[in-house]
C-alpha cells in the first residue's frame, strides 16, 4: 500500500509516539499506508486528498479535497495535522500553510515534510546542472508521459514547487506556528563523499558574526537534518 520513501512513516511516528493520542487528518493520505500505521498507534484518523479514489484504507473516513484550496472541515476541527509530500505538488503552498492554521485547534500539532532541496547533494546538483533530483526540467514529453502513466491524475508526480527550510519556516511563523523539531527519513549511504564540502560549509557558518548567523538562519542550514538530510526534510511544529 505505502506510497513513501523509506524512513519517512517511521519517522514520523517515531515523531508522534510521545504525544497524546487525539484526532488526526491526514492530508494528502494517498492509498492511506500512513493513516493505517496512525491507526495502529492510537489516533483518531480522518483522511483527504485530492484523488480520493485512490484511497484503499476500509473503515476510514477519506473525503476529496485540495491543499491548495478549501478542505472540507470545519475549522478547530483537528488536534494534529500529517501533511506528507503535498507541499511540492501544489500550485499555492501558502494556502495550504492557511488551511492548516485553519483546521488545527490551538496547541494543535503539524507535521509535514517536502523533499529536501537543501542537503548537500541536492545544492551541489543544483550547481552543476541547475536543478535537483526531485525538481527536474518538465519538458513537454516528460510532461506527456507523467499525464500518460498517472492516468490523467498529473499533480500525483508533478513537483512543481521546490520548497527549502527558509520557506517552510517563514510560511510556518506567519501562520502562528513554531518549530519544535526538525528532523531528516534517513542518512544517505553516499554522505561521505560530500564531507569536504559539508566542514568548508561549517566553516564558513562558524566564521560568519553572530546576529547574521540568526538573522539568516546560518546555523539551521548547516545542521544534520538540513545539511545532511536524506530525501525529505520533516518539520513538527505547533500552532500557538
Amino acid at each position: 500500500m505505502a506510497m513513501s520513501r523509506p524512513g519517512l512513516h517511521e519517522t514520523v511516528l517515531k515523531i508522534l509516539r510521545p504525544l497524546p493520542r487525539g484526532l488526526i487528518l491526514d492530508c494528502p493520505a494517498g492509498e492511506g499506508a500512513l493513516a493505517q500505521d496512525l491507526l495502529a498507534e492510537g489516533f483518531d484518523v480522518r483522511c483527504c486528498d485530492l484523488y480520493s479514489e485512490l484511497f484503499r484504507l476500509d473503515g476510514v473516513e477519506i473525503k476529496r479535497g485540495d491543499l491548495a484550496g478549501t478542505l472540507p472541515y470545519a475549522s478547530e476541527s483537528f488536534d494534529y495535522i500529517t501533511s506528507l509530500d503535498g507541499l511540492e505538488h501544489i500550485d499555492s503552498p501558502p494556502q495550504a500553510f492557511r488551511e492548516y492554521r485553519r483546521l488545527l485547534k490551538p496547541k494543535g500539532h503539524l507535521i509535514i515534510s517536502v523533499p529536501n532541496i537543501m542537503n548537500v547533494e541536492e545544492r551541489l546538483k543544483w550547481l552543476l546542472f541547475g536543478y535537483t533530483s526531485h525538481f527536474k526540467p518538465l519538458s513537454e514529453q516528460s510532461k506527456s508521459k507523467i499525464h500518460y502513466d498517472c492516468a490523467g491524475m498529473d499533480e500525483i508526480a508533478v513537483h512543481a514547487n521546490p520548497i527549502g527550510y527558509n520557506e517552510l519556516r517563514y510560511y510556518l511563523e506567519k501562520n502562528g506556528f513554531a518549530i519544535q523539531g526538525v528532523y531528516r527519513d534517513r542518512k544517505k549511504g553516499n554522505q561521505w563523499l560530500y564531507w569536504p564540502l559539508v566542514a568548508f560549509i561549517r566553516l564558513l557558518a562558524k566564521l560568519t558574526p553572530e546576529q547574521r548567523r540568526k538573522d539568516r538562519w546560518t546555523d539551521e542550514l548547516a545542521s544534520d537534518p538540513v545539511l545532511l538530510g536524506g530525501n525529505t526534510i520533516i518539520i513538527l511544529s505547533i500552532l500557538k
